[in-house]
């Protein structure tokens, strides 16, 4: 019978989530109790946290825990204030400990990763102008389409313009075509590095994955990366790479889940 694994991974402690069948995982500066599984041991990259985020964790169980899983096991992540939901029907409520996913639905019998439902890109017509006057320049339509965006006009405007394109054409040449037609394309995108499929398909995941971002780091480096739209560039990267990737190499089923910040306060 297939197990279902999730972890969690926050920069600060949850409290409702120490007692369950989650695994806490520990980024960032704070410290943390024994309940936590720490990622700045063995082969880490937890110098690079401050602009990887949650990928610091995401890399080091994938060197060092994910041989450790079974084939048919489901492992999933989520985040501190993001979780996944136990049904795409009755999640009603306020405890949030009664609504998150906790077993395996019946509907992902036939797929093979579970991606968060979509959330649609628009932004506000004085944002377009005052950030995206070069997106505008090169297509005036725009002025009457930002409450619609694609995926690489909505990243120009709040990560750098040019800065996705000049990712891109450091990708393999298995994926550059099809990755830039994706964000080109689409005005919608599963969000928040937040999925969940089997060992196989992981590691090929983060192969691929960290073998891009590594690259990218090469043009962007660090030390230049400021503020909150920058500091986590290669955060925000692979949250744009993570569902073209598993679209393209798995099934998908879409998930719902849920923003939830009254157990942090």
């Amino acid at each position: 019978m297939s197990k279902l694994q999730i972890y969690c991974v926050t920069d600060r402690e949850i409290p409702f989530l120490e007692e369950s069948d989650y695994k806490l995982a520990a980024v960032g500066k704070k410290k943390f109790s024994d309940k936590y599984l720490k990622c700045d041991f063995k082969d880490n990259i937890f110098y690079k946290e401050e602009n990887y985020s949650e990928l610091t964790f995401h890399y080091w169980f994938w060197k060092n825990q994910l041989q450790n899983h079974r084939e048919d096991e489901w492992i999933g992540f989520c985040q501190k204030r993001r979780f996944w939901l136990n049904s795409k029907k009755g999640n009603e409520g306020d405890d949030i400990s009664k609504r998150i996913l906790k077993s395996i639905p019946s509907e992902w019998e036939n797929y093979d990763a579970v991606l968060c439902e979509p959330i649609k890109l628009g932004t506000k017509l004085s944002k377009l102008i005052k950030r995206g006057w070069k997106n505008v320049i090169k297509k005036p339509n725009l002025l009457f389409n930002h409450r619609e965006i694609t995926i690489k006009t909505h990243f120009d405007l709040h990560h750098g313009h040019g800065v996705l394109e000049k990712a891109i054409s450091l990708m393999d040449e298995k994926d550059k075509k099809e990755f830039k037609e994706f964000v080109n394309k689409n005005t919608k995108y599963n969000p928040h590095i937040m999925f969940i499929s089997k060992k196989g398909i992981l590691n090929n995941f983060f192969k691929d994955q960290f073998k891009w971002l590594f690259k990218c780091e090469k043009i962007f480096g660090f030390k230049d990366l400021k503020g909150y739209d920058q500091k986590r560039l290669y955060a925000f990267l692979a949250e744009r790479y993570m569902p073209f990737w598993f679209r393209k190499y798995s099934k998908i089923i879409e998930w719902p889940w849920v923003f939830s910040d009254t157990h942090l306060q």
